[in-house]
């Protein structure tokens, strides 16, 4: 009898199309990209379903191994077609299976062979192949989670799923039985019996799930590896094509194709690091590891001997039947060998205590920074890895020797953007680290600390500060500041000008006329100038007053020049004097001479009593800046003259 062909018919979990054929001796599917021919003889049926999946309608063909083919791709009226066909040359009746459509997150699980299946109302929720489970996990105490390996073998499969996690309440009795009767067992001796029905489910799927192969398939065992990352110890199995994890918590399925790189790190002179690197991440909880880091003491050996044949270890590179070495050198050869990996040693880096790595802090996890031959290496709780054709530049921090701090930090950004700040190394490692930069060929910058700027900025403020101080003491304060705002306000105010000129401290920028002006208000002489200089006179004696305005300025800012000028008419004279003697300590502070303001603010409460006694004291202190003045401004009136009228 012909053949009976079907088209388009996917195998399994394959996305690759292909053509089945039914026949009376047996059925056979063919993928059209690859080829692959699968083939299924008649005396190996013994069961057919039919249901409703994803990808139309699927046949299930069950063998007698315990084993099943899975096609999809049928359609509805292909159901009699494939029922007759399997009654005539198989003798066997096509079973109907109903799909639960409620959508459903709640139900019961059901062990069927290899597959998980979940009920919802009795029905077929969904199955799941426990052959392509990776892991198992208990993440809470009701909680179990399965992790799926990702297919390697099909290309651009898309989407795939890699977790699913099962809430599992409740508690169940371990006995199997019932007690004898006359036994008597008391309440903590019961709850002793039972057990988490999480814990039995998780134990299930680890029975029946390809988790762990045959035990004559292990080639190796280590028992109670110190793992850092994640931290615990687990007994390490080692497989031909993959290593199991397996702890009192967690087990891991860690296949060898998804070991990206493998280091043998010396973290000191006691122990020793071997280091995994994956390209699947496993998992605890919400946290995923791509680093795999188990520690090793030096004087540790071992005596082991591969459950393999020569020839099946003359196929690996450099892997020997039996070791009695270092147990650190033993695990690294060993997965050298299966994950067909070279390992990655310490470079030529030596600290200042000759050890590949130095001390550092990444966001206050502690660690060790290896300078390796091509890559930086942090290795920590979660381990970074940094390759040297990644680093854009290298910005060094606090290595000044004006900083008194014993640390520094490194700053390193990546060229594909991420950077990474290494803090609290010992100054003594930056030679070294510098020098290995520098032969690595990568830029190199070191920068002044925000807070040495800072402080140099307020070290300058405070001297101004204190300047200003000592001056709002004897009353000098509003001339330092008017000295400042008169340059930027002399535009708007032509008599703020001619005042703020006259206020300032005599400089050698200051002009001559400037000079003069205050020469003459130092002497307090009005009477006997010239005709000529009857218009200064009246700025004279406004600038006599500026002193007044800026010290209230001073005590009382939200007053202006106006309202000084008004309020203070009647005060003219006292107001002189005043500015008289704040003139002269600033033309005195112009000279130097710290010592002679002093003398002058003795006599201030004199001068309030008597205006001429406070004339006479106030030329002893200005033979130094009278005669530079009054050659310039003031050449008709010798100073024998002036002293005539102060005493008149």
């Amino acid at each position: 009898m012909a053949a009976t062909q079907f088209d388009p018919i996917y195998h399994g979990l394959s996305s690759e199309v292909g053509k089945m054929r039914v026949a009376s001796s047996g059925m056979a599917w063919k993928g059209i990209d690859s080829g692959e021919v699968t083939a299924v003889a008649a005396g190996d049926i013994k069961s057919a379903q039919w249901l409703r999946v994803a990808r139309g309608f699927q046949l299930r063909i069950g063998l007698k191994d315990r084993k099943r083919e899975t096609f999809d791709g049928f359609k509805r009226e292909d159901l009699k077609k494939i029922t007759d066909l399997l009654k005539n040359h198989f003798q066997i009746t096509l079973e109907e299976i109903d799909v639960s459509f409620k959508g459903w997150n709640w139900g019961v699980t059901d062990f069927r062979g290899q597959d998980l299946a979940f009920l919802v109302s009795g029905k077929l929720g969904f199955e799941l192949p426990l052959r392509n489970v990776g892991n198992s996990n208990i993440a809470g105490r009701t909680e179990v989670s399965l992790e799926f390996t990702p297919s390697t073998k099909i290309k651009h499969a898309g989407d795939e799923m890699t977790e699913i996690r099962f809430h599992v309440p409740g508690m169940i009795s371990k006995a199997k039985g019932g007690s004898d009767d006359g036994s008597q067992k008391s309440d903590n001796e019961a709850d002793d019996d039972e057990m988490s029905a999480a814990q039995v489910f998780h134990d299930n799927i680890k029975e029946t799930a390809d988790i762990g192969q045959v035990t004559g398939d292990i080639i190796l065992s280590f028992e109670e590896v110190l793992v850092l990352t994640p931290r615990g110890r687990y007994d390490v199995d080692m497989f031909p094509d993959f290593l199991r994890l397996r702890g009192k918590t967690y087990d891991y399925k860690i296949i060898y194709s998804t070991i990206s790189k493998l280091f043998l790190l010396p973290k000191d002179d006691q122990h020793v690091l071997f280091i995994l690197g994956l390209t699947t991440p496993i998992r605890q909880g919400q946290t995923r590891y791509h680093y795999l880091v188990m520690q090793f003491t030096r004087e540790e050996e071992i005596t082991a001997e591969l459950n393999m044949d020569d020839e099946e270890v003359a196929k690996y590179d450099r892997l020997k039947k039996n070791y009695e070495d270092p147990t650190f050198e033993v695990v690294s050869s060993v997965f050298r060998a299966l994950a067909k990996k070279k390992i990655i040693g310490s470079g030529s880096f030596q600290s200042r205590d000759g050890h590949p790595g130095i001390k550092a802090n990444l966001k206050a996890v502690q660690g060790d920074l290896f300078m390796l031959e091509k890559y930086i290496f942090f290795v920590a709780k979660q381990p970074v890895l940094i390759e040297l054709t990644d680093i854009h530049q290298v910005i060094f921090s606090r290595v000044g020797q004006g900083t008194s701090a014993r640390t520094f930090d490194i700053k390193i950004v990546t060229k594909s953007g991420p950077e990474y700040m290494f803090v609290s190394i010992n100054k003594e490692e930056h030679e070294p680290t510098d020098t290995y930069l520098k032969e690595k060929k990568i830029r190199v910058k070191e920068t002044v600390p925000d807070a040495e700027v800072a402080l140099a900025a307020v070290g300058d403020d405070d001297e101004d500060d204190d300047m200003q101080s000592v001056d709002s003491d004897e009353d000098r304060k509003p001339r330092i500041k008017s000295a400042r705002d008169d340059d930027e306000d002399s535009s708007e105010d032509e008599d703020f000008k001619a005042s703020g000129s006259d206020s300032g401290s005599p400089s050698a920028s200051d002009s001559d006329s400037d000079g003069a002006a205050t020469a003459s208000d130092a002497s307090g002489d009005r009477d006997f100038t010239k005709a000529a200089k009857k218009d200064k006179k009246s700025k004279k004696a406004k600038d006599g007053e500026t002193p007044k305005k800026k010290k209230k300025k001073a005590a009382a800012p939200a007053q202006s020049d106006a309202e000084d000028d008004a309020g203070q008419k009647p005060k003219k004279k006292k107001a002189k004097s005043k500015a008289d003697d704040a003139m002269d300590v600033d033309e005195d502070g112009g000279d130097k001479p710290k010592p002679k303001p002093k003398p002058k603010a003795k006599p201030k409460p004199k001068t309030d009593e008597d205006g001429g006694a406070m004339d006479v004291d106030e030329e002893a202190p200005r033979p130094k800046p009278k005669p530079k003045k009054k050659a310039e401004g003031a050449s008709d009136e010798p100073p024998k003259k002036k002293l005539k009228k102060a005493d008149d």
